[in-house]
């Protein structure tokens, strides 16, 4: 399962998404094999967004890793703080 940090980390970035309206919902899993952290846009659908932890990759590509819906692997590594960054999205700038 996700740790106390892991979760204040995952449910920082989901809080700012919320008030962004971006999205609205979230179910938490457990497997044999993996930790879920789903992101919904509406209850109904399919998830927008998987945070996984994988204890078996931890030696190999990194436990971490967010997946979007189509099943792409959008960021993978070993320190979650770094994975989450795939979430920040670049403010527009005013260009002379």
């Amino acid at each position: 399962m996700f740790d106390r940090r892991e979760l204040s980390a995952i449910l920082g970035v989901y809080g700012r998404k919320v008030s962004e309206g971006e999205w609205r919902d979230y179910a938490i899993g457990m497997g044999c094999e993996a930790a879920t952290f789903a992101i919904f846009r509406r209850t109904a659908e399919v998830p927008l967004f998987r945070i996984e932890k994988r204890p078996k990759l931890r030696q190999r590509q990194g436990l971490y890793a967010v997946i979007a819906a189509t099943g792409q692997i959008l960021k993978r590594g070993h320190d979650l703080a770094q994975v989450l960054r795939v979430f920040e999205t670049r403010k527009p700038q005013l260009v002379e």
